[in-house]
């Protein structure tokens, strides 16, 4: 018979699992809250790109020994603070300078771990994520940078939001909408190298866009696009977790693949529903539809 009681505690027994299930938490909460500004400012670009580029910091930091996280953060915000400039400066569009910039920022790590010996199974967490693997240094390293973030966001939300929504009016307002927009970026960045532990640089962009995706299926609020992201993101990470301790799979894919499987089914119940109701137009404050 059936022990279920027992299937789900037993893996939340072992001390691993236990910091692996704090990290993903705090991880998925944090990318759900930032996700939705990224998602409604379609930044989902920018998020795939430093991530890429934090690779950069993590080749220097390898190389010369230096903590891995701190050479991440300071290659990602580095390049998402370039890319605001040279989109407000250089008169390129912010496409134009995220492809040129991630592509140097990741070529350059290519270039300096291809300098050295062994390098394939140091790096290979850093690439793909492996949270069963977070120590508590890691655990408290990421709740002190999630947790900074989120307290940043906090503090500045209206502005933040009111130049998300329309920063011409917010700059006619008499708001730094240049600093806010580096601000953001830069958030951004930190939140990109939170995440590279849990799921890793390549699949860092899904935790980031994927919870917030699927809340804007179901709400046109950005607030309750954060608030359903994290619960989202929350119920991925845990489902990941099962999945990963009990088919013995990399546990960064499979809380992506929980999280995707969760936006496909919430896409097709929300277009059947569309299907059987006139369409509305979203009123003022609203994500469009």
């Amino acid at each position: 018979m059936l022990d279920l009681p027992r299937l789900l505690l037993d893996p939340f027994l072992f001390p691993f699992m236990q910091r692996a299930l704090a990290a993903t938490l705090i991880v998925g909460v944090l990318c759900a809250v930032v996700g939705a500004f990224v998602v409604w400012k379609g930044l989902s670009f920018v998020g795939d790109a430093l991530a890429h580029a934090s690779f950069a910091g993590v080749a220097v930091a390898f190389v010369g020994g230096a903590n891995i996280y701190l050479g991440a953060a300071v290659a990602a915000v580095a390049t998402s603070l370039l890319i605001a400039f040279l989109s407000r400066t250089a008169r390129i569009s912010s496409d134009t300078a995220i492809g040129v910039l991630f592509a140097f920022a990741f070529s350059l790590g290519i270039v300096i771990i291809s300098r050295v010996q062994n390098y394939t199974v140091d790096l290979f967490a850093y690439l793909f994520g492996n949270v069963l693997g977070v120590g508590f240094d890691d655990l408290a390293l990421i709740s002190i940078a999630g947790g900074l973030v989120l307290l940043t966001i906090f503090l500045v939300y209206k502005e933040l939001f009111f130049v998300a929504f329309d920063p011409v009016m917010a700059e006619a307002s008499g708001l730094p909408v240049g600093v806010l927009q580096y601000l953001l970026l830069a958030m951004i960045g930190v939140t990109v190298v939170v995440a590279m532990r849990a799921v890793g640089i390549v699949l860092v962009v899904a935790m980031l866009v994927t919870p917030a995706a699927t809340a804007s299926l179901l709400t046109r609020r950005f607030h309750r696009i954060m608030l359903m992201g994290a619960v989202i993101s929350a119920v991925s990470s845990i489902a990941g977790l099962y999945l990963s301790f009990y088919a013995n799979v990399a546990s960064g894919g499979a809380i992506v693949l929980v999280s995707t499987t969760i936006f496909l089914v919430v896409l097709a119940a929300v277009v059947l529903r569309d299907r059987a109701r006139p369409h509305t137009v979203a009123p003022a404050g609203e994500v469009p539809a």
